[in-house]
């Protein structure tokens, strides 16, 4: 079990990281000569990612899932139509111990650090927010559409900017909820992700040719 985590987090680190780029094929023997695993925790790390939406079976081989627009675009509104709903719960339910806790956490962010710490900052804070409602499925819907997005968001917060807005919209949120507003909250959330993946979509159209110099794989269509 220690040996398929170990697996499962340096391929997972490594694919979110973008130092496996998107569509490039990995195979089981290669990958255990590489990282020194034997075979049945290393089918399992990958099956693991596979449910994640990270790795995709190529024939006898596998590869990693490609960037796809279309899912970005079905992401964003699986989270707008779950968040929204998951923060009037948060209203209802969350304590005053727990909100403080989350506002403690916005106010040691810096949004002049690196724009990996963005991301898990970012990620980090939706996830507890949905926590906050109570129903833990609420959150689990949430960390999966985080993940599947882990590696095109470094697009939209890749600016000192882009940071501190994405900071501030967090912040009202959270002040929301405290105030006990649900309809405020609910509308800022929807507000945020909304803004979110028109940000990223724009960030995806400038640089698409870019990405697709670098190797990385894109496929689909972005819903407008």
């Amino acid at each position: 079990m220690a040996e398929q985590s170990h697996v499962y987090e340096r391929l997972r680190s490594g694919i979110l990281d973008l130092d496996r780029v998107p569509g490039s094929r990995i195979t089981e023997r290669g990958l255990e000569a590489e990282l020194g695993a034997s075979r049945t925790p290393l089918r399992a790390a990958l099956m693991r990612l596979e449910a994640e939406g990270l790795v995709r079976r190529d024939g006898r081989a596998w590869e990693v899932s490609p960037i796809d627009l279309g899912e970005i675009a079905r992401l964003s509104e699986l989270r707008d139509a779950v968040e929204s709903a998951g923060v009037r719960l948060s209203v209802a339910r969350a304590s005053d111990d727990a909100l403080s806790a989350l506002r403690d956490a916005l106010g040691s962010f810096d949004p002049d650090r690196p724009n990996e710490d963005a991301i898990g900052a970012g990620a980090d804070f939706h996830v507890r927010l949905a926590e906050l409602s109570g129903n833990h499925f609420f959150a689990d819907t949430v960390a999966s559409a985080m993940t599947r997005l882990a590696r095109t968001r470094w697009l939209e917060v890749r600016t000192p900017e882009a940071r501190r807005t994405a900071w501030e919209e967090h912040r009202t949120i959270v002040d929301q909820v405290a105030a006990r507003d649900a309809d405020a909250a609910a509308e800022s959330i929807h507000r945020h992700i909304v803004g979110t993946h028109e940000r990223l979509q724009a960030a995806l159209d400038a640089d698409a040719r870019l990405l697709r110099a670098r190797g990385l794989a894109i496929v689909g269509t972005a819903a407008r």
